[in-house]
């Protein structure tokens, strides 16, 4: 097995697929929320727990999800023009 190939050698690259990232990140963000609420409605028995840090867990990939959404939307703007 050779690691590196000539240029002669290659396949050509294969055509480019456009796909809507955003309706995962949709359903990723909701996930979280619904953990979210869900924690919330147990709070005391999480907390008796030690389990405090799923709060922070959630909150922190609400927050991410909604920062990837919007780079997934600018991304998708500038790829269309």
């Amino acid at each position: 097995m050779r690691l590196w190939l000539k240029d002669s050698e290659r396949r050509p690259d294969p055509p480019v697929v456009h796909t809507d990232d955003r309706k995962p990140m949709v359903v990723g963000i909701i996930a979280w929320v619904v953990a979210l609420v869900v924690l919330v409605v147990f709070q005391q028995a999480v907390l008796d727990r030690g389990w405090g840090w799923w709060f922070a867990t959630c909150a922190i990939g609400i927050v991410f999800g909604l920062i990837g959404l919007v780079y997934v939307q600018r991304r998708g703007r500038q790829i269309r023009r």
